[in-house]
């Protein structure tokens, strides 16, 4: 079956699990960003972040109490305090960008293979846009959890050529607010901010009618004006207005409900009037004009599961997800540069849509075993990837097809070490509509063929004091793009990519004090990029290190503190020139700081510091200064009466008004914001 036959039969499948049985579900609306009154398992956490030392992996979780605490307008804003993530713009969807170790979004591209971001599994993004900005238009408010898996060394289940790391993330359940019972739940949220007037809403309905089903349906609106900056000017393309929907349903059956199939659709709508085509802001002085703008972002997926009671061999699941990007643009007549024949030369430019389709099936198994002294948790995949591109100006169309098999063993041996492999092989053929570039491997069908093997092997030894030492290598290949096709053949080099991590990890309690708990990780990372094209058709080298650190700290008084921090420096070697630069997107030095304290389940208070060293401006117009901002944060849930339950969230960013700009950003950042939000669940 071609990938085109499986995508109706996707939305099909879809639209019947999730629509069937539901005639209450068409009033409901959106999704918050809270589990109602069913907090779900209790883990006794450090800080409102735990800090996952269990692991030799880099990898950060935000969970549900943060993401509610946050009061994110974006999924980036989410991610911004991760240790070596690095944003571009990140305040407004249209024209942030998510880079990561110095890898991903940049002044041209608000998008990159190199970052691999996941919606339920769904890959969306991935291919470059020339100055549009990036591929992931949806609402914070949709999701429950997002990992930030930095590095290579635990993207091999995910996909190739993630040199920067993995963004997944995974929407609400109906069963996070009906807490599995049988019953039918509603969730209200509705939030201002001061700074670029504006405001979300967002709607749940979670309906149980059985033990063995579940659908959830929501709305969210989020729309704001353009915001000021800390001196009070405003910045014009900051304004935006996003319709976002989500539907998903789950189905248990069989033996001990050994069997489930799930499926969900979500879709982001925005409109952008009058607005540069080059949302990014980075190009480097010239004006390419105005566009007015459509973005549609959906994704759909289908999951069956099947995992036997008492069968420790079998943990199926086959996944089929679809993912949309499409992007129509009308360019606005004379509102380019200004020279003679202006119009002209970038009307072609701004008047291209684009529209990319990614197809992805995904068999995968967990199996746990022992041999000997060791004990195994094997994760054995298949994979297959379609993405289709649409022709447009300056954008070659074409499609991308790609084969791959996995396998990741955490192998316990006794109770200290643990040692991870883990391969990836991927076969990709890349094929073009009309614009070809010379040297292709087929040139009659205008195709280009790769295969790599990739992997990696980490160690972690963990002592009986509550410290643990890893380490880790990897390696990856980021395979061509279809974005490349009419370039020269030299880019169809893949860049190969390899990391080696260090460090060392502490967990314990009663440290200070009776009743206290405390979690420190930090590792050291080396990644070394070869092949990397830059003008000229000139393949360079890019070399990054750098170190990371995570903490928290919780009291049983209820005060809890969390620290995140980069330090990074990063080179380019031209072997042309045979010079050694900057790598102007490495991190600069950035750390936040959060102190709190919780009252019980009434109060929640907190001081967040986020500090920067001064960097480069990314469009060469100077240094830009170093900062240090205080963000406020209160939530107080009422306690009893006809109110209970009730969440109102108090947040004020930029508490002083600071003017500032952070290192990729190609303007300054928002003044101070007030924003107040109140959230039930009925």
């Amino acid at each position: 079956m071609t990938a085109r036959a499986l995508k109706p039969l996707l939305m099909r499948s879809v639209s019947a699990l999730v629509l069937t049985s539901i005639p209450a579900l068409a009033l409901a609306q959106s999704v918050e960003e809270d589990a109602g009154d069913y907090l779900g398992e209790v883990i006794l956490e450090t800080g409102k972040r735990e800090v996952q030392t269990q692991t030799a992996v880099p990898v950060t979780t935000i969970n549900q109490e943060e993401i509610d605490d946050r009061q994110a307008s974006t999924v980036a804003q989410l991610i911004d305090s991760v240790p070596g993530v690095t944003l571009v713009n990140g305040t407004t969807p249209q024209s942030s960008g998510i880079n990561i170790r110095g890898f991903g979004a940049n002044g041209t591209y608000g998008s990159s293979p190199r970052v691999l971001i996941t919606i339920d599994g769904a890959t969306t993004g991935g291919e470059e846009i020339y100055r549009i900005g990036n591929q992931l238009f949806t609402d914070p408010a949709l999701y429950k959890h997002v990992n930030v898996i930095r590095g290579t060394v635990g993207s091999f289940e995910y996909g190739s050529g993630a040199v920067g790391g993995v963004v997944q993330l995974e929407t609400k359940d109906a069963s996070d607010f009906t807490g599995g019972e049988i019953g039918l739940r509603l969730r209200q949220m509705v939030e201002a901010q001061s700074n670029g007037t504006g405001f979300a809403t967002s709607t749940i309905l979670a309906w149980q009618p059985t033990e063995n089903f579940e659908l959830l349906a929501n709305y969210t609106l989020r729309d704001a004006d353009p915001f000021d900056s800390g001196d009070g000017s405003e910045s014009t393309v900051t304004g935006f207005r996003n319709d976002t929907v989500l539907l998903k349903g789950r189905y248990t059956f069989g033996d001990d409900q050994q069997h489930a199939i799930s499926g969900w659709y979500n879709s982001t709508h925005s409109e952008d009037n009058s607005v540069p085509y080059d949302i990014l802001g980075l190009s480097f002085g010239f004006y390419f004009g105005d566009v007015d703008r459509v973005v549609d972002s959906r994704t759909a997926g289908l999951r069956y599961e099947f995992n036997p009671i008492g069968n420790d061999l079998i943990d199926f699941s086959a996944t089929l997800t679809y993912a949309q990007q499409e992007i129509d643009s009308t360019y606005i007549p004379s509102s380019c540069a200004g020279f003679d024949g202006c119009d002209f030369a970038v009307a072609d430019l701004l008047n291209a849509d684009h529209d990319y389709e990614t197809t992805k099936l995904t068999l995968k198994n967990n199996s746990y075993f022992t041999t000997g002294a060791a004990s195994h948790d094997l994760r054995f995949g298949l994979e297959y990837i379609n993405r289709e591109r649409l022709d447009a100006n300056a954008a070659p169309g074409g499609s991308d097809d790609r084969w791959a098999v996995f396998a990741v063993n955490d192998i316990q041996i006794g109770n200290a070490l643990t040692l991870t492999p883990a391969l990836r092989y991927e076969s990709q053929r890349v094929r073009g509509t009309d614009i070809i570039s010379p040297g292709a491997t087929d040139p009659f069908n205008g195709s280009f063929n790769n295969s790599a093997l990739t992997g990696g092997l980490s160690a972690r030894y963990e002592f009986d004091s509550g410290f643990a030492a890893f380490a880790s290598a990897a390696y990856t290949e980021v395979n061509p793009i279809i974005d490349r096709l009419d370039k020269a053949p030299s880019v169809w080099v893949p860049e190969k990519g390899r990391t080696y991590e260090a460090g060392f990890s502490y967990n314990g309690s009663d440290l200070f004090s009776e009743g206290d708990q405390f979690a420190f990780k930090a590792n050291v990372y080396q990644t070394n990029l070869r092949d990397v094209r830059v003008p000229g058709d000139i393949l360079t080298t890019v070399e990054v290190e750098g170190v990371e650190i995570e903490a928290g700290y919780g009291h049983q008084s209820g005060f809890y503190m969390d620290l995140n921090a980069t330090f990074a420096d990063g080179d380019q070697y031209n072997p042309v020139a045979n010079t050694t630069t900057d790598w102007a997107l490495a991190p600069e030095p950035t750390a936040s700081l959060t102190l709190g304290k919780r009252f019980g389940d009434t109060w929640d208070l907190s001081w967040e510091l986020v500090a920067a060293k001064g960097a480069e401006a990314l469009n060469g117009t100077g240094e830009l200064g170093g900062y240090g901002i205080s963000n406020l944060r209160a939530t107080y849930t009422v306690p009893q009466g006809v109110l209970k339950g009730t969440e109102v969230r108090l947040g004020i960013e930029n508490a002083f008004d600071k003017q500032f700009q952070t290192q990729l950003s190609s303007r300054p950042a928002a003044g101070r914001n007030v924003k107040l939000s109140l959230a039930k669940t009925f």
